[in-house]
């Protein structure tokens, strides 16, 4: 498993984390003006869960700043989230999947895998940040989407279900989560 699916990982498994508000400033991960989030109308953002991935990321690389990342969630449908990205990146349609390793990766593209063997993958990285999760409730198949970024733009990856470390409960809402 790559650090970079390692981050993303802990990212997802780590949905509605309870910690405490960020003791440095927000100043630390401004973004780029130029830089901007695509945002699906009504998503609700998950601020903590934000803090969390940002805290990951200085676990594999603690002397470099996280990039601009943000993380929401809501109750539409992963397929519905996934076509209001592909439309808005420009993007024209979404590959089955990656791919073989020889050829380049689609733009947008599904891909599938296991809560239970993604939650075991992470659970070291959980407690490292502070979290004791009962990965054995990790149970069931899960369904996502990546997407390439685009210049002034993020990489975006869809996810439904996840399953959530700080509670040790599967949850079925659509996560979306957007970082450089």
């Amino acid at each position: 498993m790559s650090k970079a699916t390692r981050i993303l990982l802990a990212a997802l498994l780590l949905a509605a984390a309870m910690f405490t508000a960020c003791k440095g400033g927000e100043d630390e991960y401004a973004e780029p003006e130029a830089f901007s989030f695509v945002i699906y109308p009504g998503a609700k953002y998950l601020g903590q869960l934000t803090e969390v991935t940002k805290n990951a990321h200085k676990i594999f690389n603690p002397n470099v700043a996280p990039p601009p990342t943000a993380i929401y969630d809501t109750d539409a449908s992963l397929e519905t989230v996934a076509d209001y990205y592909v439309k808005q990146y420009g993007y024209k349609e979404i590959a089955q999947d990656a791919g073989t390793a020889a050829a380049a990766k689609p733009n947008a593209y599904w891909r599938s895998g296991d809560l239970a063997a993604d939650a075991k993958g992470a659970e070291a990285i959980a407690k490292q940040l502070g979290l004791n999760p009962d990965i054995t409730k990790a149970a069931g198949a899960y369904r996502a989407i990546e997407i390439a970024p685009r210049p002034n733009r993020p990489r975006v990856v869809i996810q439904r279900p996840y399953f959530d470390m700080t509670t040790s409960q599967v949850v079925d809402r659509t996560l979306i989560l957007m970082s450089r």
